[in-house]
């Protein structure tokens, strides 16, 4: 999957602010993703001029979505839509991630998936340094 546009068919994020630009790898259990967004002037997620590691967590909850539209669309259908109710554990080594030259990676890895509710765990790294790492979870909408 090569482009933003083929992962914004499989989430609701739409335009800049579907954050991942490519996925490197996936299979069932997780998958491995590519961003170079957070250095667009244009992010919705920054405040002034700069985008806070904070957000970093809305890179790991994309990178959930991502995964379960893949694994949908593997089945032949679409991923229920779901909403983000519980960050755990969640450590940040930056401040903030507009300055950094190189592109991001994430990854994320299936905890638990049940009929309403997920969980994973992510980390984002830039230049093989982490910058971000936690679990979520999500509940499917009613």
């Amino acid at each position: 999957m090569r482009s933003r546009a083929d992962i914004a068919a499989l989430i609701p994020h739409q335009g800049l602010m579907c954050l991942w630009e490519s996925v490197i790898e996936w299979d069932d259990d997780g998958l491995v993703a590519r961003s170079d967004g957070h250095r667009d002037p244009a992010h919705p997620l920054r405040a002034g001029a700069r985008l806070h590691a904070v957000h970093l967590c809305e890179y790991g909850a994309q990178l959930m979505a991502v995964h379960g539209g893949l694994l949908a669309r593997a089945h032949g259908g679409r991923a229920r839509a779901g909403v983000l109710v519980a960050l755990r554990g969640v450590e940040l080594r930056a401040l903030r991630i507009d300055d950094l030259p190189g592109a991001l990676e994430g990854r994320a890895r299936k905890l638990m998936a049940g009929e309403d509710s997920w969980q994973y765990e992510f980390e984002i790294l830039h230049a093989g340094e982490p910058l971000a790492s936690g679990r979520a979870a999500v509940m499917a909408r009613s």
